[in-house]
């Protein structure tokens, strides 16, 4: 693995499907080194295969709501890059019920991936990213801006848009950057098993160009919060 550290380098969590793995295909077409994680090493292995194994792409199992496997992560990304520029956490799922009726077994994984997982990265990759002054990037929802009936996914996107400010505030006298993409309708794996969203959805693609284009913002310029909406979603 090149340990050049010449070209940016960006870890994203989640990065095997859906909008990480599309923001990893264009992050590496740029010229950037990726690193990717998730927790299925076979469906890490097949997004590798399928880009045809690159050298700037670093394939990382481990869950993104443990401590131990982020900072593993970050630890082998700086072995191998030499350096880290960006993260972007991208792991999150929604158990797509209700405070009312949904089943609560499913909430705690969800509440730890989608609200812990952020945090833990921004902990485990902070010391790094001040040495490039570098930025953190969390993907979370228009759910975390709209209010919907019982939404307890929507309420975990809530707290990431809270903890993009709340870091930003900390951060940015160090220099790094930290920007919210809050998507709208997508369509990815998020909505196996429970059927696509009537209307027009945006693509993975689409996303992972908002990130790319906050990522590559000229230095000294902090784009914060981005909402992208597929044209005919109302709210």
């Amino acid at each position: 693995m090149s340990t050049s550290t010449e070209s940016p380098v960006a870890l994203i969590t989640g990065g095997g499907t859906g909008i990480g793995a599309a923001a990893a295909r264009l992050l590496l077409d740029a010229g950037h080194r990726v690193a990717v994680t998730g927790r299925r090493e076979e469906r890490l292995s097949a997004f590798a295969d399928e880009l045809g194994n690159p050298e700037g792409l670093l394939t990382i199992v481990g869950n993104a709501a443990e401590y131990a496997d982020v900072q593993s992560a970050v630890d082998s990304t700086l072995k191998a890059f030499g350096r880290l520029d960006t993260v972007v956490a991208n792991a999150g799922f929604a158990t797509h019920d209700t405070v009312a009726d949904g089943d609560p077994a499913g909430w705690t994984e969800m509440v730890l991936t989608n609200v812990l997982g952020p945090a833990l990265l921004i902990r485990a990759s902070v010391d790094a990213l001040k040495e490039t002054r570098g930025r953190i990037v969390l993907v979370g929802s228009v759910a975390g801006f709209v209010h919907g009936p019982g939404n307890i996914y929507g309420a975990t996107k809530w707290a990431v848009t809270g903890l993009a400010e709340n870091t930003r505030r900390q951060v940015t006298e160090w220099g790094v950057g930290v920007t919210l993409i809050a998507p709208g309708r997508v369509e990815t794996p998020f909505w196996d098993g429970n059927g696509l969203p009537p209307g027009h959805l945006l693509t993975a693609d689409q996303i992972a160009d908002s990130v790319v284009w906050a990522i590559r913002q000229p230095e000294g310029v902090d784009v914060n919060t981005i909402v992208v909406r597929p044209i005919g979603q109302p709210v």
